[in-house]
């Protein structure tokens, strides 16, 4: 009876080890703010601040974006010989876009092609964690696997200055041993140590050239509750042919036998969209360097407009740099033209048709 009594214990729990292993890859998302996010929204409370107080703030907030704007960037005090030199395997910083909406191109054989805009706003260095005091709560296979010998540290870049007064202290500290003014949006990228940059440092869309592959990690749109035929692409059941109120459902699942019962994982019905996804190898085919825009090819970049997304080097072997970018990234520069193109796109400020006398 006892025998009995522990196979049955076995044969539990080994179902149950196998639930958990299968249902990891289905985790639902995570809505809530990172671990390393401190809270930033605070309560508005103006009961004792008159016109003349919120005048005054205003203009404190004023001087110091212009104290911000002025300030040099701390990459001009480094000197040539002090930089480190790329290779293939170094990993640099990366950006923080707002995507603005699409816009086509027209190559220079006369093919029109569909881009996504995407605008670098106010991007700054806040602060480098160097590998050896870098210990992240949730590690990334690339860290915890042991053939990869060298260390990622991490750099937190802000972008798009906001109000002091709208968040909260501790927010705020952040910010202050840098100088610089709350960031709306932080995002933190694994850099190579030799990829440093000094915190303070803006960065620009300048960072990529053009013809460049980069990856883009985004938020997808939120769908809201969606059945099995918009959520997945089922095909549905008739529309006739004695097919009563079950037009749109998706039928059997599939559940039968002695083990009845839901399979973590299977295609229902339920919550759409609002997930990160990486869309890799996208190709940058035009730079604005007053505007600080990037010109992506496709339509395909997750999120709707307005949606931030994370600008990276693309991973992709066959896609990655051949010749060295602007390491560890391109510094404020005032003679830089207006515009970078491609060379297989048409710039518009040249002759489309050009005539040759016979």
């Amino acid at each position: 009876m006892a025998t009995c009594n522990m196979n049955i214990l076995l044969t539990t729990l080994k179902k149950l080890r196998i639930d958990h292993t299968v249902t990891r890859s289905f985790q639902k998302p995570r809505y809530r703010p990172p671990y390393w996010y401190i809270q930033k929204e605070s309560v508005p409370c103006q009961d004792f601040l008159t016109q003349d107080n919120k005048q005054f703030l205003e203009e404190v907030v004023q001087d110091k974006k212009l104290n911000q704007a002025l300030v040099k960037s701390p990459l001009a005090s480094i000197e040539t010989n002090q930089v480190a030199q790329w290779n293939s395997h170094t990993r640099r910083v990366g950006l923080i876009a707002r995507k603005i909406g699409n816009y086509p191109l027209w190559t220079k054989d006369g093919k029109k092609v569909q881009t996504t805009l995407l605008q670098v706003v106010d991007n700054h260095v806040v602060k480098y964690v160097p590998p050896e005091e870098f210990n992240p709560m949730v590690k990334s296979s690339e860290i915890v696997t042991s053939n990869i010998k060298r260390k990622l540290g991490c750099l937190l870049v802000g972008s798009e200055t906001v109000d002091p007064s709208t968040v909260t202290k501790d927010y705020c500290g952040i910010f202050n041993s840098v100088g610089l003014l709350p960031k709306k949006h932080l995002c933190r990228f694994m850099v190579s140590p030799e990829s440093y940059l000094p915190p303070g440092t803006p960065l620009y869309a300048t960072h990529f050239r053009a013809g460049d592959h980069i990856d883009i990690r985004a938020k997808t749109m939120d769908r809201g509750f969606q059945g099995v035929m918009k959520r997945w692409g089922f095909k549905g059941m008739p529309a006739s042919h004695g097919v009563t109120k079950t037009h749109r459902r998706p039928g059997n699942i599939g559940a039968g036998g002695q083990k009845a019962r839901v399979w973590p994982g299977t295609k229902m019905p339920g919550h759409m969209g609002n997930r990160w996804r990486i869309l890799r190898g996208v190709k940058i085919l035009r730079i604005n360097t007053k505007h600080n825009v990037i010109w992506t090819l496709g339509v395909a970049i997750p999120g709707e407009t307005g949606a931030m997304c994370y600008l990276f080097d693309t991973v992709l072997p066959l896609k990655k740099h051949n010749s060295p970018p602007p390491f560890p990234t391109q510094p404020f520069a005032e003679d830089l033209p207006l515009e970078y193109f491609d060379d297989s796109v048409h710039a518009f400020d040249q002759q489309s048709i050009s005539f040759e006398e016979s």
